[in-house]
């Protein structure tokens, strides 16, 4: 069989069964040591703040693919199938299918039991937004837009950068990502340092986003909304201050016939987000459950995408 399609599909089994064990060394973890350690050098070596932003993301990412590369090929290079055995497992831990569903799950869980408190700690695990004051409504409404933009990030564009690059290449995306998520912010510290990665990131993530807004769309079709979902990511997925979140957002918030976004709070400053999809605001924990399904559909949609595409192209 392709060796590539080998790789795909294994990875993809490999996230489903096992996801993500907290014992095993994890190189998003890694990575995001590797920005802790990179980030204050790179500040001090060089005085302009955008300058060494650029310097410090291309330091990241290229450190990452030059890592993953030199795995593969030194493993291959001494055993076929070492080297597709280290492929498979690097492709399987830049997947976060069963890690998305197991954490947001817990979230579900206390919320469906009323322990807000737990409800809240499991949602803190998972977003940036403050979560010590959310009601039930609002932490639900968070899980789920979470849902809709972790389907994207974890899901669908590391399956694409798999199928299009193999696992250097998605390795080095879930690199970008990761900046993104520590250094991408547009507060004090980070306007001008950061600037660069969060570019990075929407760069990377514009066509997986828009794959992931139609692939919700498609699988919508049993929940009979793939048009409203169509419809919503088109009129409202350019409102969201990302050029990429707003879309599978606005296609999740169609397709379960309900209303995201507005006011959240990160690190006690009120960002007023925009208003995705026209259904019901105060919304409860089965919408959780709804959304991890149309995740879990969209996934396997994907996977099977990326092996079909895999065995056309080679």
């Amino acid at each position: 069989m392709n060796e590539a399609v080998i790789i795909l599909a294994s990875a993809f089994a490999l996230d489903i069964a096992a996801g993500d064990p907290r014992w095993i060394p994890h190189p998003v973890r890694m990575m995001g040591r590797t920005v802790r350690m990179i980030e204050p050098r790179a500040r001090k070596m060089i005085g302009n703040e955008k300058a060494a932003g650029i310097v410090f993301a291309l330091a990241v990412t290229g450190l990452w693919g030059l890592l993953s590369w030199g795995a593969v090929m030194s493993l291959r290079s001494l055993n076929a199938y070492a080297g597709l055995l280290v492929s498979v497992i690097l492709g399987y831990t830049a997947i976060s299918v069963r890690d998305l569903k197991d954490k947001t799950a817990k979230v579900h869980d206390a919320l469906c039991a009323g322990d807000l408190p737990g409800a809240r700690k499991s949602l803190a695990m998972v977003v940036g937004r403050d979560t010590g004051f959310l009601g039930q409504a609002q932490i639900a409404r968070a899980a789920v837009e979470t849902i809709a933009e972790s389907t994207n990030d974890g899901i669908v564009a590391p399956i694409f950068y798999l199928a299009a690059g193999g696992p250097v290449l998605a390795i080095v995306y879930k690199a970008v990502s990761t900046l993104d998520s520590m250094v991408g912010y547009r507060n004090e510290r980070y306007r001008d340092f950061g600037w660069f990665s969060a570019k990075l990131d929407d760069v990377f993530n514009y066509i997986p986003a828009r794959l992931t807004g139609l692939l919700v769309s498609a699988v919508s079709f049993f929940s009979a909304r793939p048009l409203s979902s169509f419809a919503t990511m088109m009129r409202d997925g350019r409102k969201h201050p990302s050029p990429n979140s707003g879309i599978s957002e606005a296609a999740f918030a169609g397709a379960l016939g309900v209303r995201l976004g507005g006011p959240s709070s990160y690190g006690g400053v009120v960002c007023d987000k925009p208003y995705l999809g026209d259904g019901e605001a105060d919304i409860g924990a089965g919408y959780i459950r709804s959304a991890l399904r149309l995740s879990y559909r969209v996934a396997f949609l994907a996977s099977a995408g990326g092996v079909l595409l895999r065995l056309i192209v080679t």
